[in-house]
């Protein structure tokens, strides 16, 4: 099919700033061609213009650009665009409306009720793309053989697409459908979007609105049935209206492309990249599948060119642009995600895992107290870096450009106001003499402050150059952890990967990224400039199917699972050979999604390799590939537990890829560089080479240092490495050791960046083997768990994830040990800890700690810990969680400094004693999981093994005097930040009152006060914190340990600094912080706690901002819903209403402050638990009015099908969350229960009940405080717009994790 002798091909990625063109000549030459993307002066579209100027000029005939481009020529057109990503970005898509079921009219608002930053206390989330809603008052809902409620009439049953059974406890009313879809048409809607309940496996519902708002006039009907039947109603949402809002835009945009053409392209093959890596026609091309059409195709680019090249060794991608860099992987099949969030909008399509990180050429450079900063804030295109001569900031090209790295002269004149002047050089170093000046005065004048634990801090002026290298060290450093998380977060070896570098400005990073990540051989291709375009003429047409279904993966299901299979690979072959593919042509593979029963844990797998028997279905072993694949991700199986299969899916492919037939020219001849010039390296000023890349003869080598460049790149080989020129003309880089300067443990404001950067690299690192090696669904699926590096007298260095409330707590935990252990700490020990009284959260969370100790030092000299929440350990209720537990002893097994690890050896018979030990107490249980626990102990004692071999590593590479120094200084640098912002606010303060004293009150639901008062110290930037007065130990669980407090404490100084910075020990050094004894705030030693973790935190946080006045209330509680019989148990937290603040209305229906749980999506919740959803939206009204109107919080309703105990522990039942400044107090939240004979009970906000069948428990959250009087409300300043890529640039499976993770 790809062969179109004689003729002209033509393969188009248009970007956002430019728009590169492959074009493959008659005669075999190719040609390439970059031109900007948005030029209206010159021409309407870049690919029609950049088609149009190659005919002409490859052919001699004229082909004007006033008439449409003759097409006798052209043999086909592939393209990949940003028009679906731009339109979602700019939310510039169509008008549409969104037709849901009855009582979820906000559910997409709501989504996840997770918070995307978690100190940003403004939570912007980008809006809803629909602009209006209608519920259909339909319900279907999944049949439970165990289902106890009472009948009162005979419900329709059907059979759903996964072989489940459903009940219609609602038939469909097309007549009121169809007076409100003629509404929405009257307002000028026309694009539709379609979410029911459970369409995923029965559609009728949805096919009949579907057939309706056709024939009524409405343009695009996008079902969500169809654009993706994947069970979960919430990404599933997100993607039907992704559908309906991009793909008009699409169309559009591809009637004014072929308009550009003679018969409009009539018989001119096009096809179009989706977001999976392959091909399909233009008038299949929609919304859902376009938003990385145009990065995928400098995957397969990469894929294609690089893994053959290199012996098929695994290879990372490397595509570095102008704001952001994309990082992938591939190791002879490509890897996809099946959800991912674009600016904002989580779509549910087969993607590949493009992970997209903040840092690129056009990165702003920031000096934040005493920190080198790289991003995530970019120039963008307008104005760019500061070289661009339009005013711009420095940016990380300013940094290559000062360094020498970049030539002006080998640039076009495109910059400046009139776009026809040189990059300029002067205008950069201008910038970087400011900011080396602001940054050596702060060396000089605060050597006092940071460094203060090492008397080695004097440290002579930094040079410009230094500066700027400076700066592209941190940048390396940051673009390094992603490609770190990528490999090992799937148990690979980072180093025995190849680095594919492609894309504008990564040539001039390559050795550095691929050295510090121990790799030894770049590959750039020739066409790496325009790889994306490249890849779309390698790329194959790609037919993809996919049916949702519920069988489990056993002898009986196989031959369904054959049928089903053969029908999905017949639908795809027959689509392919109806677009022209002969079956020679035409393969197709067979994935299953499988996963455990009783996990969440889905792997996509394909039977590649393994071969069909007698124990497994036709398409192959999927058995033996899910279960290898699981032990290399996770590193261990579960071998008696039953495989389920969640979807079937077939990827059907026609070859259809060019095959580049280049050979670069043979011969003697030296390489010889065009010019010399200086530049910079770690050895400062270096002679180098610059040499053309289309000059150099094949194989023969280039030694660093060099330059070489080409149209579309320049490319750095630092000393140390070598370049070749391969036949197929690409450059393959050598990259030698690094000659490491020594350092030495006076402070380098550089190294403090990298070795912050490192030091949170290990814990995130400890966390990835946690989460692999972990059983529990608490630990390896919703992920909450910490892990951090402490110092050697037991201080915080990093922590991660942010689990707002283990930030400050796991210090308090290790110094307890420091205390308690001393000298009986030895080697191979590791120490097992949970007790409130030695830094203890609640009970469940099980901190386990090991120390690291080193060669001919007595002492440890680091330690690292683990943090996870264990879902069972005994106590008087299942889940160790009890709403109206009064003693410690109720809540479940109690380790103070067990050790878990002796001597190298795991204590398994002790530890198990422990955790059953509960059973002495009255109405108590031993842990309900003690095969999990152990797991999971395991688990943690691996990771901290993990985080142990890399901190020695670290002082293998720079010595324990240098890394212990440079411990010290990020903790010193956390306390600057902290100390500025108390400095700010004293002086606000002071202007404003005179005093520099603040204080608040709180009240739990019980009249229990929470007393604070501050006294700052401007000049020494430090502050008391004082909670005398507030009320005492109370009877109950709502008592909260000193640990919560100071991780409340931390959270807020983090909110109120207001830029990242490190979150460590050092925060909390300029604070003195007073708790009385015998309060609330520290309980005596067998005090119940459990609510004081999930509550009172709350309050205390609430407390600290109203002392700051920063903001209004949140809701104040996480709403603690639990509920359970002999066969299930579940747990969730519920979101609220944010409060409002200065310059912002809050939130609503999101989790603040101290906690971010993501709820379970209403279908899952439906499928595996006695429930059903009757209610999820939000409680209009219950936010604060003022200036700024707080959040409003939710209405929840739980309808239960079987006896259940149901479990409830909540505040703001009886306090409202507070105003400020003349808001409104937000709503108190109501916990009814309407019983299945009517009557309407009020439960209180704690109590645990039994629920009957029918009964349903309908939850009403608190809503967040208004800021400022409403009078005021019309003096409001109008916010400026951002593009969203501004507020979210992320994406990809590590976002995902790390969103997942914050999430807890």
């Amino acid at each position: 099919m790809a062969e179109t002798q004689g003729k002209f091909d033509f393969a188009i990625d248009r970007g956002g700033t430019f728009t590169d063109v492959f074009a493959r000549l008659p005669d075999g030459r190719e040609r390439v061609l970059k031109l900007l993307s948005w030029d209206p002066q010159n021409y309407k579209d870049a690919p029609t213009e950049g088609i149009r100027r190659i005919l002409e000029e490859e052919s001699g005939q004229a082909f004007p650009r006033d008439k449409p481009v003759d097409t006798s020529l052209i043999g086909w057109i592939r393209m990949g665009t940003t028009v679906a990503t731009n339109a979602l970005l700019e939310r510039d898509g169509e008008r549409t409306a969104l037709l849901v079921t009855k009582g979820f009219k906000d559910l997409l608002h709501i989504g996840t009720q997770a918070r995307p930053k978690l100190f940003d206390l403004e939570v912007a989330i980008p809006e809803v793309l629909y602009e209006e809603v209608i519920e259909v008052d339909e319900r279907v809902v999944l049949k439970q053989d165990s289902c106890q409620l009472p009948t009162k009439e005979t419900k329709h049953i059907v059979t759903g697409s996964t072989g489940d059974s459903l009940e219609v406890w609602k038939e469909l009313n097309l007549e009121q459908v169809e007076r409100d879809l003629k509404g929405v048409l009257s307002r000028g809607i026309t694009s539709l979007a379609v979410l029911l309940l459970h369409s995923y496996t029965w559609s009728d519902h949805e096919k009949a609105v579907g057939a309706l708002a056709r024939r009524l006039g409405f343009t695009q009907v996008s079902l969500s049935s169809e654009v993706m039947p994947m069970v979960r109603a919430v990404p599933r949402g997100y993607t039907v209206c992704a559908d309906a809002y991009l793909t008009p835009k699409i169309h559009n945009y591809l009637k004014g492309f072929t308009s550009g053409f003679k018969d409009c392209l009539k018989d001119v093959d096009v096809l179009f990249m989706q977001s999976d890596g392959g091909l399909t026609p233009m008038k299949q091309f929609c919304g859902s599948r376009a938003i990385l059409s145009g990065p995928a195709g400098g995957v397969v680019g990469y894929a294609i060119t690089s893994y053959s090249q290199v012996e098929n060794k695994p290879v990372i991608g490397f595509d570095m642009g102008g704001t952001s860099t994309d990082v992938s992987r591939y190791a002879g099949q490509y890897e996809h995600v099946f959800e991912a969030t674009t600016a904002g909008v989580t779509l549910q399509a087969p993607q590949l895992d493009i992970n997209t990180v903040a840092a690129g050429g056009g990165s702003r450079l920031f000096f934040r107290s005493g920190m080198f900063v790289v991003g995530p804030e970019s120039a963008g295109a307008h104005p760019g870096p500061a070289c661009y001569r339009k005013g711009g900031p420095l940016t990380v090209t300013d940094a290559n450009l000062a360094l020498g790295r970049l030539l002006p002269s080998f640039f076009p004149k495109i910059f400046g106001p009139g776009e026809n002047e040189p990059l300029s050089s002067e205008e950069t170093m201008k910038h970087f003499h400011v900011l080396t000046q602001e940054i050596n005065l702060f060396l000089s004048s605060n050597q006092s402050q940071v460094g203060t634990n090492n008397s080695h801090n004097s440290r002579s002026e930094m040079s410009v150059e230094e500066v700027a290298m400076g700066f592209i060290r941190v940048a390396n450093e940051a673009m390094c952890r992603p490609i770190r998380a990528l490999t090992q977060a799937k148990g690979h070896d980072t180093s025995q990967h190849v680095l594919a570098c492609f894309g504008g400005a990564g040539g001039q990073h390559a050795c550095s990224i691929a050295r510090a990540l121990g790799m030894k051989t770049v590959l750039i291709h020739k066409y790496s400039g325009v790889l994306s375009a490249y890849g779309l003429a390698l790329a194959d047409v790609v037919e993809e199917v996919q049916e949702p279904c519920s069988l489990k993966y056993e002898q009986h299901s196989f031959e369904e699972i054959d049928q089903r299979v053969e029908q999905l690979s017949k639908r795809c072959h027959d689509t392919l050979c109806a677009r022209g593919f002969t079956r020679g042509q035409v393969s197709s593979e067979v994935f299953l999604h499988l996963r455990y029963e009783g996990t969440d844990c889905a792997l996509m797998v394909t039977a590649a390799g393994y071969p069909s028997n007698a124990q497994s279905c036709a398409a192959g072993d999927f058995r033996s590939a899910f279960t290898k694949r699981y032990l290399k991700e996770f590193g261990f199986t579960i071998p008696d537990r039953l495989i389920m299969v969640d979807d079937i899916r077939v990827r059907g492919c026609g070859r259809s890829g060019i095959k580049s037939v280049y050979k670069s020219e043979m011969g003697q001849r030296q390489a010889k560089p065009v010019t010399r010039t200086m530049c910079y390296f770690e050895e400062g000023h270096l002679d180098t080479g610059v040499y053309l890349w289309e000059e150099l003869p094949c194989n023969h080598s280039i030694q660093g240092p060099a330059i070489i460049i080409d149209k579309n790149s320049t490319i750095l080989v630092e000393p140390c490495c070598e370049a070749r020129l391969t036949e197929g003309g690409d450059v393959c880089l050598t990259v030698g050791s690094d000659p490491r300067c020594a350092l030495g443990t006076e402070l380098n404001t550089v190294q403090l960046s990298i070795f912050s950067h490192r030091f949170m690299s290990i814990a995130e690192q400890m966390g990835r083997v946690l989460q692999r090696t972990s059983i529990s669904t608490n630990i390896k699926e919703r992920l909450d768990f910490s892990c951090a590096v402490f110092g050697p007298d037991g201080g915080l260095v990093s922590n991660a994830p942010h689990i707002p409330v283990h930030l400050g707590a796991m210090q308090e935990t290790v110094q307890f040990q420091l205390k308690t252990l001393g000298n009986k700490l030895k080697e191979g020990d590791v120490i097992l800890s949970n007790h409130p009284c030695a830094g203890g959260s609640h009970l469940p969370d099980l901190t386990v700690i090991t120390p690291v100790y080193r060669k001919g030092v007595s002492s440890p000299v680091f330690f690292v810990a683990s943090r996870g929440h264990h879902a069972d350990i005994g106590g008087i209720t299942p889940g160790s969680m009890p709403p109206h537990s009064t003693s410690l002893q109720q809540e479940g097994a109690v380790f103070t400094s067990f050790k878990l690890v002796t001597g190298g050896v795991f204590q398994e018979e002790a530890v198990t004693e422990a955790l059953m030990a509960p059973a002495q107490y009255p109405d108590c249980s031993g842990t309900r999981n003690l095969h999990d626990n152990l797991s999971d102990l395991r688990a943690q004692v691996a990771a901290n093994q993990r985080g142990s071999l890399l901190v020695g590593e670290l002082i293998d590479s720079y010595g324990l005097a240098v890394v212990q120094a440079y411990m010290g200084y990020i903790q010193s640098n956390a306390e600057l930040a902290v100390r500025d912002m108390l400095r700010d606010f004293a002086r606000r303060r002071q202007h404003q009152t005179g005093s520099l004293e603040v204080e608040s009150e709180d009240f739990m639901d019980d009249g229990t006060p929470i007393r604070l008062r501050v006294k700052i110290n401007e000049e020494e930037g430090s502050a008391v914190f004082d909670f005398t007065g507030t009320g005492t130990e109370v009877w109950g669980n709502c008592n909260a340990p000193r640990a919560i407090t100071l991780s409340a404490l931390i959270y807020c100084l983090r909110c109120m600094v207001g830029q990242d910075i490190p979150l460590n020990q050092g925060c909390l050094a300029p604070i003195k912080v007073i708790i009385p004894p015998g309060s609330i705030l520290q309980p005596s030693e067998n005090a119940a706690v459990v609510g004081g973790n999930v509550l009172t935190s709350q309050r205390i946080v609430d407390v600290i901002f109203r002392a700051f006045e920063v903001c209004a209330a949140s809701q104040g509680c996480m709403n603690n819903i639990s509920f359970g019989n002999k066969r299930v148990g579940y747990y969730e937290t519920v979101a609220g209403g944010a409060g409002a603040g200065p310059c912002w209305n809050g939130r609503s229906g999101v989790h603040s402050h101290m906690t971010n749980t993501r709820i379970t999506d209403p279908e899952i919740l439906e499928k595996r638990y006695p429930v059903i959803l009757e209610q999820f939206s939000l409680r209009p009204g219950s936010g604060g009015v003022g200036k700024y109107c707080g959040g409003d919080g939710v209405i929840r309703k739980l309808l239960f099908r079987s006896k259940v105990v149901l479990s409830v522990l909540t505040e703001r039942r009886s306090t409202r969350p507070y105003g400020l400044h003349g808001g409104e107090d937000g709503a108190a939240g109501l916990n009814q229960l309407h019983k299945a004979n009517n009557r309407i009970l009020n439960l209180g906000g704690k109590t645990s009940i039994s629920l009957d069948p029918g009964d349903m428990f309908c939850l009403y959250s608190p809503g967040g405080g208004g800021y400022g009087r409403e009078e005021d409300a019309n003096r409001r300043p109008q916010a400026k717009r951002k593009r969203f890529n501004e507020t979210f640039p992320e994406r990809g499976s590590l976002f995902e994790y790390r969103m997942a993770q914050e999430g807890v």
